[in-house]
């Protein structure tokens, strides 16, 4: 078993040496495009970690809320594009597309959006300040080519982050889309790749972006929980979980997804503190990836998950289940979600029977990082503008029109 890991040991054993990331800011432009390359997954810096003693009995403010305040009033979290922004949307891509710039090359200086671009800017602040998401509608995805989808997808989010990979080949556009993986294998299969439910969790990104490009027959709705609100309903029923949550005794399975000389997980907590700026709660959780270590807990490399670890990771899911607000996505619709203080679920789904396409979501995962008002994570890449993500060695980045 390795050191620094039972749930009652001392702070002082938990804090190996303070890790810095690269500055991948200024990368090789003949493998990177645009000059950055993703971070990747990264131990928190242990000890920038704050003790559960520090930690808010109740959180108020914009990024508390629950589903009742959002039911019934759709038009405070629902924005359809007019035409005048469709039409301008559509011609940036159009031009995007005749410049010649490869998809992974793509940024706000080169897709500009005079008046389209101060909505997505208010909308920013609203995702990493605010109630954290927002649905957009009437995204013309069932008339434009996939290409063209595409470029005007990952045009709009430039305007909320800086587009990171996905996934260790390199996918900074993503194709959640049942490609036949068995999703019973989740110590090596990602669970965005088949039609399985997926539980409430945050992605390796400060947002994520959905387009539905194709719906399924039924299943695949989705369920959003302020975090915030989740943390309070804790601290009152189950303070002892939420104390547990903030313990860095929790292994994160990378999947195989690990660069030259990284560990095959990491080590950290579920909530943690801002470090610095607001001082405010986030949460980085999946329970697959929690889950899918046995292989290295069997050989004793990490200790299994307890029986209070097992309690938390159920009371977590049930309570964000009774606090979620339910949503379904239609053709054209876009989510953009916070990772920082939201977290998010799919239900499982059944697709139409061929040769109907099967249910298709273009996902992104956008950087926010601290210089540029993104949240003051304790990990060594919180200022990086590609913070965040999942690179494996210097994989370039790539844009796929489909899933692979």
């Amino acid at each position: 078993m390795a050191p620094g890991i039972l749930i009652d040991e001392p702070q002082q054993l938990l804090s190996p040496p303070r890790q810095t990331s690269k500055n991948n800011d200024d990368a090789p432009r003949n493998i990177f495009p645009d000059g950055i390359r993703t971070s990747g997954q990264h131990p928190p810096l242990y000890d920038l970690l704050k003790p559960y003693s520090e930690f808010p009995k109740k959180i108020t403010g914009r990024t508390v809320w629950k589903r009742d305040e959002f039911i019934n009033n759709s038009e405070r979290w629902v924005h359809a594009f007019t035409d005048e922004e469709v039409q301008e949307l559509s011609d940036t891509a159009d031009a995007f597309i005749a410049s010649g710039i490869p998809l992974e090359g793509i940024s706000k200086s080169n897709f500009p959006l005079a008046k389209l671009g101060k909505v997505l800017q208010e909308l920013r602040d609203d995702l990493l300040n605010g109630k954290g998401f927002i649905l957009f509608k009437r995204f013309p995805a069932d008339i434009w080519s996939s290409q063209k989808n595409a470029v005007a997808y990952m045009g709009l989010g430039t305007y909320l982050g800086y587009f990171v990979s996905q996934n260790g080949r390199g996918h900074v556009l993503g194709h959640v889309k049942d490609v036949g993986d068995d999703p019973t294998q989740i110590h090596t299969v990602r669970i965005y790749r088949t039609a399985a439910r997926q539980f409430f969790h945050a992605d390796d990104g400060d947002i994520v972006g959905l387009l539905c490009v194709h719906r399924a027959q039924e299943g695949g709705e989705s369920d959003i929980v302020s975090v915030h609100n989740v943390w309070n309903i804790l601290q009152q029923e189950h303070p002892d979980v939420a104390e547990l949550l903030t313990k860095p005794v929790w292994y994160f399975d990378r999947k195989g997804e690990v660069s030259e000389g990284q560990e095959e997980y990491t080590r950290q907590p579920v909530v943690y503190i801002e470090n610095g700026g607001k001082r405010r709660v986030y949460c980085k959780w999946d329970p697959y990836y929690v889950r899918s270590l046995t292989r290295l807990s069997d050989a004793g490399v990490i200790p299994p998950l307890s029986p209070e670890q097992l309690r938390a990771l159920q009371i977590l899911e049930e309570t964000c289940q009774r606090e979620a607000l339910h949503m379904i996505l239609d053709v054209g619709d876009i989510q953009f979600l916070s990772n920082a203080h939201l977290l998010h679920a799919r239900t499982a789904y059944k697709d139409f029977a061929p040769p109907a396409p099967r249910r298709h979501l273009l996902r992104l995962w956008l950087a926010t990082p601290e210089g540029e008002g993104g949240w003051a994570l304790p990990m060594p890449d919180s200022n990086e503008k590609k913070r965040g993500g999942i690179q494996v060695n210097n994989t370039p980045p790539r844009a796929p029109l489909d899933a692979e």
